[in-house]
């Protein structure tokens, strides 16, 4: 029989320890949660839409690509950036076919009911025609593994999180 004191006790201890450390290092912690949108769309970056990121070339570049104040367009409650007044007009024209899902919040995040901040250089997916933010590209592998489940959770449980 073994003791809590001994050094296999000691090594599970610590192997339970890291695996706990690695988990919360991916996950976001509660304290990153928001209460409420605030908005339709997220507007923890100074007001602005993805962070300023260009929502159009996701689609068009296959790649975030930072947005100017010089081509802006008001939608939603917040400004988005865009690279060019091509991407602006596009926008314009059709902006709930590039604006983000969720009101631009952590895909996953809503999937679990909860309302997490993004990144929108590493956390992001085009998936069927729609961009999806994430909190960080570990949670956007994440994502991305179930896509389609994780955005049927999502779907459930946008309408009460989006007061």
């Amino acid at each position: 029989m073994s003791k809590i004191g001994t050094s296999s006790s000691r090594h599970f201890l610590a192997a339970i320890i890291a695996a706990a450390a690695a988990f919360m290092a991916i996950v976001p912690s509660t304290s990153f949660a928001v209460k409420a949108t605030g908005g339709e769309y997220n507007t923890l970056y100074a007001g602005l839409g993805a962070k300023g990121y260009d929502v159009v070339s996701y689609f068009t570049d296959k790649k975030p690509v930072q947005g100017s104040d010089k081509f802006t367009h008001s939608y939603g409650g917040v400004t988005w950036q865009f690279a060019s007044a091509e991407h602006r007009d596009t926008f314009k024209a059709d902006p709930t076919k590039y604006a983000p899902q969720y009101g631009g919040f952590c895909a996953w995040g809503v999937a679990q009911g909860k309302l997490f901040d993004v990144d929108p250089v590493n956390g992001w997916t085009v998936s069927n025609g729609k961009l999806y933010l994430n909190f960080n590209a570990d949670l956007n592998k994440t994502f991305a593994r179930d896509t389609a489940g994780f955005v049927g959770k999502a779907e459930n449980n946008w309408a009460g999180l989006n007061k």
